[in-house]
């Protein structure tokens, strides 16, 4: 048996192998819940590294009113008052060109915040106030323009009712109402400047002579002190100080129908066969019986250099159709005239043509959106006599360079009042001006309560 035994090699491997056999089982049980921890303890590291790095990250800034491919929800919200209708409406029902004229930015916005989604139902939830008074819609004169005459004092009602009905204009002194002055010299109220200053000047034999001295009637005149602490959207704006814009405001474009954005929707396949274009007021004797000379006598001056130069198409006489005219040029003078601003400055735009800008230390709407110095010319007063110069320079240069920038929608888009508002439109910026008003405001506040 022993024999037998011993000669049995299934026994034999299978006496030697059970030890081993356990050994190896054992040793692959234990592997199996070590990988286990392992990945328990790598999924357990990968979410705190998640958490951390998430929580030590900054959330991105708030976008304030960026393009989109869909409309944002408005951040500023602001309450329109419900004025009696002789601040505003009557106005319109009286003369269907207080909606559509130059000045009807006044009415424009009006209409576009009554619809805005950021319009605050109760006054406690505002952000701003408006108050829509429209000063530019009395056609009483006799030369067809809006009379002023009666701005300030419609403008003190205005701002007596308000004071007297409700608590917010008292809680900040008008400091956070919205008002619009969209006419020459913004919420200085006056067309020009006429005010008689008397100089006395000591001459040689020391003898006294007098001097009258024209000076602007709205400097005279300057913003009502009512007004001095509210916010201005006003279509005047020059670089430096001045009068009539010694308060928080935002320089906006003047008013120009919406439709004429329609009148020419591809500019870049515009027949251009005019080189430069001007019509308007061009006074052989400049100066106004007030003494005043009217666009400092730049207009005049263009007349002189260049009325007879082909190259230019200097018109005096209005003509209705006149931005058909714009729409076949490469160049549209844009100079001043009692103010810096006119529409030209937009409708130029709109319609694709270069606008070369006319008007010392202007300031001009929008400039982050539009960026002026890419899509326009600005001249000197001082050098129009080298203007057919500086427009030749630039034909040989960089004019197609000018021309694509200006024909970029969203510039054209920035500079109309639509109605309802549109994203990206001149309400919309007007929006976003307010709230860059605003935060800089705040950090004054804060800067000036840490001192």
């Amino acid at each position: 048996m022993a024999m037998a035994t011993r000669g049995d090699p299934k026994q034999r491997r299978a006496s030697a192998s059970a030890p081993h056999g356990g050994a190896a089982h054992h040793v692959a049980d234990k592997l199996r819940r070590h990988s286990t921890f392992l990945l328990l303890l790598l999924l357990l590291w990968f979410a705190l590294s998640l958490y951390l790095f998430l929580s030590a990250t900054p959330p991105p800034p708030r976008p304030a009113f960026l393009p989109s491919t869909s409309t944002p929800r408005p951040a500023l919200r602001i309450y329109v008052y419900d004025l009696p209708a002789r601040f505003n409406r009557h106005w319109v029902a009286a003369d269907a060109r207080c909606a559509t004229h130059l000045f009807a930015a006044e009415v424009a916005l009006h209409e576009a915040l009554l619809a805005y989604a950021g319009r605050a139902a109760r006054p406690d939830d505002a952000t701003l106030f408006f108050v829509p008074v429209y000063v530019s819609c009395n056609f009483s004169t006799d030369n067809g323009f809006p009379s002023l005459s009666h701005a300030r004092a419609l403008l003190a009602d205005a701002v007596d009712l308000v004071r007297a009905q409700m608590p917010y204009w008292n809680r900040s002194a008008g400091a956070d109402h919205v008002f619009v002055a969209s006419h020459d010299f913004g919420a200085c109220f006056h067309p020009m400047e006429l005010f008689v200053i008397i100089h006395f000047e000591l001459g040689v034999n020391a003898k006294s002579n007098l001097a009258l001295e024209q000076e602007d009637v709205a400097i005279a005149d300057g913003i009502p002190e009512f007004l001095k602490r509210s916010i201005l959207l006003q279509t005047f704006g020059v670089q430096g100080t001045h009068v009539c814009q010694e308060a928080d405001h935002v320089v906006i474009p003047p008013h120009v129908p919406p439709e004429v954005a329609l009148e020419l929707p591809e500019p870049e396949k515009a027949q251009r066969d005019i080189f430069a274009f001007f019509r308007g007021k061009m006074e052989v004797h400049p100066k106004n019986i007030s003494g005043r000379f009217y666009s400092k006598k730049v207009r005049t001056e263009l007349l002189q250099k260049y009325g007879r130069n082909r190259k230019f198409y200097l018109k005096r006489k209005r003509y209705g159709n006149y931005r058909s005219e714009m729409a076949r040029s490469l160049f549209c003078l844009c100079p001043l005239g009692w103010a810096p601003w006119s529409p030209r400055l937009v409708e130029s735009v709109l319609l694709g043509c270069i606008p070369v800008i006319i008007a010392d230390d202007i300031r001009l709407p929008f400039p982050s959106v539009l960026q002026w110095l890419d899509i326009s010319l600005q001249v000197a007063e001082k050098d129009v006599a080298s203007l057919e110069m500086v427009l030749d320079h630039v034909v040989a240069t960089n004019l197609t360079v000018i021309q694509k920038n200006l024909w970029d929608p969203v510039k054209r888009k920035a500079l109309v009042f639509n109605r309802p508002m549109e994203e990206g439109d001149a309400t919309w910026q007007v929006l976003r001006e307010l709230e860059i008003l605003l935060d800089r405001s705040q950090r004054r506040h804060v800067e000036s309560w840490k001192r």
